[in-house]
């Protein structure tokens, strides 16, 4: 079987923050890249029928970025997939980058 994409993973814990911030960071990781953003979308959980967090997600032309926050657990999982010429290690580095910027 030949694997068409790759498939870069981050996990942090200790995350709090919302999920519209976290999707400017997804989006802006993904408009410094080569990749072309075909739609953005965040969904706020309140706990009571998904965990209290979010997800948030950049559908790029050759697959997505992503990111779920399990905020009761300060957990925080990016996903970035692409299938195309674009590297997702330079989305997950960006995303990365921004996430340290903002801690104090």
């Amino acid at each position: 079987m030949n694997a068409k994409g790759r498939h870069i993973t981050l996990d942090y814990t200790g995350f709090s923050g919302d999920g519209e911030w976290i999707l400017s960071v997804l989006r802006a990781a993904v408009s410094r890249s080569a990749a072309r953003e075909v739609h953005a979308h965040v969904e706020e959980f309140d706990g009571k029928v998904s965990p209290l967090g979010f997800a948030a997600v950049v559908l790029i032309d050759e697959s997505h970025v992503s990111a779920h926050c399990y905020a009761e657990e300060g957990i925080l999982a990016v996903d970035c997939f692409t299938c195309g010429e674009v590297d997702p290690v330079d989305i997950a580095d960006d995303i990365h980058t921004q996430l340290f910027k903002a801690v104090p």
